[in-house]
C-alpha cells in the first residue's frame, strides 16, 4: 500500500537527505552537481576528489565522483586521474587502492588537467609567416594619391 501511494520514494529521499548531511548540505550538494545520490564511499585520489558508488543504481550511473571543493563549480572530466578513470569507466573493478600491481616509475608525470579554454592553455609559437595579411587601411591610402586616374 505503501509502495502504490508513493510513501517508500519519499522515505528513500529523506535517507538520501539523511545519509547527505541533511537539507542544507543536501541542496548544496544538489546546486553543485545537479543530482543527490546515496553510496558508498570507495576512496579519494590526490586531489580531493571523493568516488562513490552504489548498485542500487543502473550499471552506467551506479559510480560518480565529487570533485574537490577548491575547484567550485570549474569542475570536468579531465581533473580525475588515470587511475581512478580505469575504474570510473569499467575497466577495473578494484580500486587504486585496492590493487597495487601499478608501478610506478620515475619517468611518469603527474597527472594534469585539460587547460583548454584558461589562462594557462598551451599556444604553439609559429615561426612561419603568415599567408594571409590583416587589411591596413593606412597602407592603401599611402599608395594612392589620385593621380592614377587618367
Amino acid at each position: 500500500m505503501a509502495a502504490y501511494f508513493g510513501f517508500d520514494r519519499i522515505s528513500q529521499l529523506l535517507r538520501i537527505i539523511r545519509k547527505n548531511g541533511g537539507f542544507l548540505s543536501s541542496f548544496k550538494k544538489l546546486y553543485r552537481f545537479d543530482d543527490l545520490k546515496m553510496g558508498c564511499f570507495v576512496g579519494c585520489d590526490k586531489y580531493g576528489n571523493r568516488y562513490y558508488e552504489n548498485s542500487y543504481y543502473f550499471y552506467g550511473r551506479n559510480r560518480w565522483v565529487e570533485y574537490a571543493d577548491h575547484v567550485g563549480m570549474n569542475y570536468d572530466g579531465s581533473q580525475i586521474p588515470a587511475e581512478w578513470f580505469g575504474w570510473m569507466h569499467y575497466k577495473t573493478d578494484l580500486t587504486p587502492c585496492e590493487d597495487c600491481s601499478r608501478p610506478q616509475y620515475k619517468w611518469m608525470t603527474d597527472h594534469s588537467e585539460n587547460l583548454t579554454g584558461t589562462v594557462e592553455r598551451y599556444m604553439p609559437y609559429s615561426t612561419t609567416r603568415a599567408k594571409i595579411e590583416p587589411w591596413n587601411p593606412k597602407k592603401i591610402s599611402n599608395k594612392s594619391n589620385g593621380d592614377d586616374c587618367m
